[in-house]
């Protein structure tokens, strides 16, 4: 395996495995994701990206018979030790689903609800996350006339951006997005890719994708994923135009995946 060492990882893992029942099904992940850049993970459908990116707010504790060794960190602190507050960490660590998944609630409500279950009860303060979050997520010129609609009136590119929207205003330090825009259209994917640009100034982006177009538009690092394995790790061009693994080369040039 083929890695390129950074000086300072947000996220990291050190011999990471992790077992459905006995299948195994991440093979001892070695990686050090920078802060306040986009990180892509490729690699062909089922060889553990997403997976791999749902270690960083533990949702695959959600699922039975999960089993995980080595080390998840986020600033060097192990997610699975004692004591973790698992709350505290989703509100660290947001996530953006494949499929949108807004709340049956008003476009206001949605944004709000973070910020509300974690104790924010001045309605001013609400209206002024609920206006920066929707700003942030580009999606404030669109709706600032219909707060108090449906979040499921919006078209599938309003609704994923809400969703995002969603995420930030609970003031979250890393974004995890697995296949954010796999299930848009050209247009409302170029919107989000736009998105990612723009977030990552303030946020640490990790985002799977199947699109390798699609990560060589957004992403600064790029890991390959294949069978379980993080294959190779480095920038995103070098990935691209001078892989030092064979398998990197034949799965970004198309020979199999």
């Amino acid at each position: 395996m083929q890695t390129q060492p950074l000086a300072t990882g947000k996220l990291a893992s050190e011999k990471l495995e992790l077992y459905y029942g006995e299948k195994r099904a991440l093979h001892g992940i070695d990686i050090s994701i920078p802060e306040r850049r986009a990180t892509a993970l490729i690699g062909p459908s089922g060889c553990g990206k997403s997976t791999f990116l749902r270690c960083f707010n533990r949702m695959n504790d959600l699922i039975p018979g999960v089993r995980i060794t080595g080390r998840a960190t986020l600033d060097g602190a192990d997610l699975y030790g004692r004591g973790v507050d698992v709350v505290e960490l989703r509100r660290r660590v947001g996530m953006v689903f494949q499929k949108s998944n807004p709340f049956p609630k008003t476009i206001w409500e949605n944004v709000a609800f973070g910020p509300r279950i974690l104790g924010e009860k001045d309605k001013t303060k609400l209206d002024e996350i609920v206006e920066r979050s929707l700003r942030n997520a580009a999606l404030w010129d669109d709706v600032k006339d219909r707060m108090q609609a449906s979040a499921l009136s919006l078209s599938g590119g309003q609704q994923q951006r809400l969703c995002i929207a969603r995420a930030l205003a609970v003031e979250p330090e890393v974004l995890l997005m697995d296949e954010p825009a796999s299930a848009l259209d050209p247009i409302a994917t170029a919107r989000i890719e736009d998105l990612i640009h723009e977030l990552k100034a303030s946020y640490t982006i990790v985002i799977v994708t199947h699109s390798m177009q699609q990560a060589a538009r957004v992403s600064d690092y790029t890991a390959f994923f294949y069978m379980g394995e993080l294959v190779e790790f480095g920038d995103t061009e070098t990935i691209f135009t001078n892989p030092k693994e064979r398998r990197t080369e034949d799965y970004v040039t198309g020979r199999f995946g």
